[in-house]
């Protein structure tokens, strides 16, 4: 997964110009020939957002916004890499146009089955496998 960082402009809930729209739908139609684009989306800032923190099982919600915005998020992209190599070669074409080349991006793994172990039974697979059918229906 690719995280673009928050920043003050992302923060203050300015939305992307013509020119950085374009950037990005030319960025994930290349990820999307090249086969690796599963999904992505941008996210609209923490003033509409709220956090829910549980202590003991109970949940303490409050609303945002949020300040601390080096620990916030403002998009993602989720890809299907062969390597981490391959990963970083997709963000070194991230477009400039955005944050006008002074943007913040962090590449996460997503866990696959093989990485849960033996705790991950065959009944348990096979439940997951029949929800990600049942969300496929629905795209």
């Amino acid at each position: 997964m690719i995280i673009r960082k928050a920043d003050k402009e992302t923060e203050a809930g300015k939305l992307p110009n013509k020119e950085l729209i374009s950037d990005m739908l030319n960025y994930n139609q290349e990820l999307a020939k090249a086969g690796l684009l599963l999904d992505g989306m941008g996210l609209k800032s923490t003033s509409k957002a709220v956090r829910v923190k549980f202590s003991g099982g109970k949940p303490k919600i409050t609303d945002g916004p949020f300040t601390e915005t080096k620990e916030l998020i403002a998009g993602f992209t989720l890809i299907q890499a062969k390597s981490r190599e391959e990963a970083l070669e997709w963000v070194k074409r991230w477009p400039t146009s955005d944050a006008t080349g002074n943007v913040e991006l962090e590449i996460r793994q997503v866990y696959e089955a093989e990485d849960l172990g033996p705790e991950f039974t065959a009944a348990l697979q096979e439940q997951e496998e029949l929800l990600r059918k049942q969300l496929s229906k629905k795209s």
